[in-house]
């Protein structure tokens, strides 16, 4: 299977349909995500700061992603059980607004195995109506085998998963002329958007008022089991190890946890409201070292701080390490943010 796996690496396709970024959908994931900064909200808000429109939370384009990463993971990898997300690394070349139209290209970007676990990463590559790049998203997972979890999962899952959504494929995967047709399938070349880095930048953290070591104000995030759900159904991740007891106990976890994907938001959210314009976040990576417990019975709690790790006066940008914390566990191995500064 490792083999299998391994010769995919340059597997790539477009996604069959773009994605409409819709106003509404914004402010259902802000929502989701708990970020309640103005320019997700209102159009007076985000034309304040240099928009036409609102303005997607960064990590908004999660959503679109795994649509398009569907295909990948129900047709062509195969063989796994199940999928631990452990990094992902977010490039913001401008930020996305309600009205564009996204399409996504998919590559298998590479496969890794240590300690006898297979680590895939898959690079999505956001481009908008114009032909420019605008965001680039590179997710790594853990391929997670029968052996290591209880054989009853599967049935478990299909028996409380959403309608319309599959459990992870078992069919054969691709054949050698499958993969060579794709390796061959002609590459466009695109324009990458520089907005992230030249649009003109306004109510934002000055430059010359931060220093190296400086902290951020650290915030508190509370996440129950309705958060859980209501994100899961925004989001379009439905994995039952985010609300439904059995199944996480199935999978060997102590309870139901919070999503990946959703601390890594509440990661972002933090950074941009110390911030104050989104669009001023040109990177942000997450290496997951734990997860967030969520009980019935109480909230989960993520507890964000931040310190200013770097300055570069010729960009004027700077890189911010990001901790989070959850019952004393750190949820982030290593979460830096690079951001610009007026």
């Amino acid at each position: 299977m490792a083999a299998y796996t391994r010769s995919l690496v340059g597997y790539a396709y477009r996604a069959e349909d773009y994605y409409e970024v819709g106003r509404e959908k914004i402010r259902e994931y802000a929502r989701a995500v708990q970020d309640y900064g103005p320019v997700h909200w209102r159009e007076a808000a985000a034309a304040e700061h240099g928009y036409g429109a609102v303005v997607a939370p960064p990590t908004f384009l999660s959503i679109p992603a795994m649509l398009a990463n569907r295909r990948l993971f129900e047709r062509v990898i195969t063989g796994y059980d199940v999928y631990v997300q452990t990094d992902q690394v977010f490039e913001f070349h401008r930020p996305v607004v309600s009205g564009d139209r996204l399409v996504s290209d998919v590559e298998v970007a590479a496969v890794r195995t240590i300690a006898g676990k297979d680590l895939i990463t898959v690079t999505n590559t956001f481009i908008d109506q114009f032909d420019e790049v605008v965001h680039v998203m590179h997710t790594t997972a853990v391929g997670v085998t029968g052996d290591d979890i209880d054989a009853g999962i599967g049935g478990a899952i299909e028996r409380v998963i959403m309608h319309g959504v599959g459990a992870p494929s078992a069919a054969r995967g691709l054949s050698e002329a499958d993969l060579l047709e794709a390796a061959v399938a002609p590459r466009r070349d695109h324009r990458v958007s520089e907005a992230s880095r030249k649009r003109l930048l306004h109510n934002v953290v000055r430059f010359e008022d931060v220093a190296v070591g400086d902290e951020l104000p650290p915030r508190t995030a509370r996440i129950t089991r309705g958060d859980l759900v209501n994100y899961a159904g925004v989001s379009g991740d439905a994995n039952p190890i985010h609300w439904h007891d059995g199944v996480a106990a199935l999978a060997g976890l102590p309870d139901v946890i919070a999503h990946g994907m959703l601390t890594m938001a509440l990661g972002a959210g933090f950074v941009t409201g110390w911030l104050r314009d989104p669009g001023a976040l040109i990177r942000y990576a997450v290496r997951l070292s734990n997860y967030t417990i969520v009980d019935a019975r109480s909230a989960g709690v993520v507890e964000f701080t931040g310190r200013i790790k770097s300055l570069d006066p010729e960009t004027r940008t700077a890189v911010v390490v990001v901790v989070a914390k959850s019952a004393g566990r750190k949820i982030f191995g290593l979460a830096t943010a690079e951001v610009r500064l007026a």
